[in-house]
């Protein structure tokens, strides 16, 4: 049960296979929705993170981790609501950031990225997150800690600053180095732990100037820096947000896409941009046996340049890194797929993702009409079947066939009567293995979110909204949240709390 991830894996499936008592029959207005709120002191813009049976105090608790944007992380009694322990990421004589002017992550910037969690790390397990703070000369810090599960106390002689520096001559560099400087970032894309590494990415606030792509690798056992990536290091922009969806992985790579930036047209001999731009893209970065990072390999629209001048980023939505699936031929294909602003859904093949042609697209699968709005999320996964959730679209399901995803929606979804408004949906999916498919999201409505739930066998199908309740179920918004599902409950982040949904009298 436990979801110790954005999204629940690495390959962010968002799929939840482990339960038994959301099922298609009871999830419905007469028989499930509000339990209860768990209140704290800033906005959840993280995915709330769930573990069973921790022992805390002598007891045994089922917990849910809040992180807010006042730089608390919070560890609830995931079942009575009871804080169990709540610490600040904050230094002595520090505040929250300001938002710099930018209304995406507004007024406060503590923690913003959805952490990830280690049971196996440390005395008791390890939660690993990234805060932001501003101290009393007005200088900004970017730091990364590991704090004990059971405890909340610091490991590892946490917390560790985020700084670093690449060679180059893009935005803000001085004498050919391009500094990190923590004021300008911010850590939106979900945290990755992979082979022992916590893989941080940084995106701007808003567009301001300067700033780069960077991708920055912490040890999970030291906090040591282990490698560092800047992926627009002779150019600008390039920043990793993908409205907060996580640095994805097969378990070798960490493959993301990047906003609009500088890339280079131009490539040399290997299909590489001669500078090593790589803004707009979607990219491969492949970890070697030192740690250290450098992209492997990529995908470039044909037009990518001009999409970058008009805003028109690949990076907005998120990555889903399909499991191995056979082609017609019976060849096992490795594949993931993403898409932005440019309402283009990409398939890409892992182990040849078509780099950059000005006149074609060298790609293993486009979707040019598949969706009609652009993606501000991250796709989901469940019985060979893609779920995306598009703003000004509907949510649909994309099934898999023979290593080909298919152009029109199986289902989607009828309600609300109207498009989803923007961010879109962030589906995520509970099941008992095969059987009781329930695709989950919220809809971001003013002043009201909506929590939605459809059978995604068919998404036609509604089986529950908080509003069919009159009051009952209502909540406030929270444009960017992906709900967390587990042990028979739905968590909702808010602006100032965590919803409870689950079923009504048990």
């Amino acid at each position: 049960m436990d979801v110790t991830t954005y999204h629940n894996d690495i390959r962010r499936t968002a799929q939840q296979l482990a339960e038994t008592r959301l099922t298609l029959a009871s999830v419905k207005s007469s028989t499930f929705g509000k339990l209860g709120f768990y209140a704290v002191d800033g906005a959840v813009d993280a995915q709330p993170l769930f573990l069973a049976n921790v022992p805390i105090a002598g007891g045994t608790h089922n917990v849910l981790y809040v992180a807010t944007e006042n730089a608390t992380l919070y560890a609830f009694d995931a079942d009575t609501g009871a804080v169990l322990w709540q610490v600040s990421t904050l230094g002595a004589g520090e505040v929250p950031s300001d938002d710099h002017g930018c209304d995406q992550t507004t007024p406060k910037i503590g923690i913003t990225a959805t952490p990830v969690i280690d049971r196996s790390r440390g005395p008791n397990g390890v939660i690993y997150v990234v805060g932001m703070s501003k101290d009393s000369g007005g200088a900004y810090h970017q730091r990364i800690h590991a704090i004990d599960i059971a405890t909340g106390g610091e490991l590892f002689g946490g917390p560790t600053e985020i700084t670093g520096s690449y060679p180059g001559t893009g935005s803000g560099s001085v004498n050919g180095v391009v500094p990190f400087t923590p004021g300008q970032y911010i850590e939106r894309a979900s945290l990755l732990l992979l082979n022992g590494v916590v893989y941080t990415a940084w995106s701007s606030h808003c567009d301001t100037l300067p700033y780069t792509g960077w991708l920055i690798g912490y040890s999970a056992d030291t906090l040591k820096q282990t490698g560092i990536l800047n992926v627009t290091p002779n150019g600008e922009m390039g920043g990793i947000w993908m409205g907060g969806a996580g640095l994805a992985s097969d378990g070798t790579s960490i493959y993301f896409l990047d906003g609009n930036g500088t890339f280079d047209a131009t490539i040399n001999a290997q299909d590489m941009p001669i500078r090593n731009n790589f803004g707009n893209g979607f990219l491969k970065v492949t970890p070697s046996a030192t740690f250290a990072l450098q992209v492997n390999d990529y995908f470039e629209p044909s037009n990518t340049v001009v999409e970058s001048n008009q805003d028109l980023d690949l990076g907005s939505g998120g990555v889903l890194v399909l499991p191995d699936v056979t082609d017609i031929n019976g060849n096992v294909q490795h594949l993931a797929i993403g898409g932005g602003k440019t309402r283009v859904l990409y398939v890409v093949n892992r182990d040849s993702m078509g780099k950059f042609d000005s006149n074609a697209d060298h790609i293993y699968q486009p979707l040019y009409s598949t969706i009609t709005g652009p993606m501000f999320t991250a796709p989901a996964f469940y019985n060979n079947t893609i779920y995306v959730g598009p703003a000004g679209d509907h949510l649909k399901a994309l099934p898999v066939v023979n290593a080909m995803v298919a152009t029109s929606a199986s289902s989607q979804t009828t309600s609300p009567a109207g498009n989803w408004n923007f961010p879109g949906l962030a589906p995520v999916i509970s099941a008992n293995g095969n059987t009781d498919g329930i695709v989950w999201g919220v809809e971001n409505t003013t002043p009201t979110a909506v929590l939605h739930a459809y059978d995604a066998s068919n998404l036609a199908i509604e089986l529950y909204n908080s509003n069919q309740a009159g009051t009952r179920d209502q909540f406030g918004n929270n444009k960017f949240i992906s709900p967390t599902v587990a042990n028979g409950k739905v968590y909702v982040g808010t602006k100032t709390g965590v919803m409870v949904f689950g079923l009504l009298g048990g």
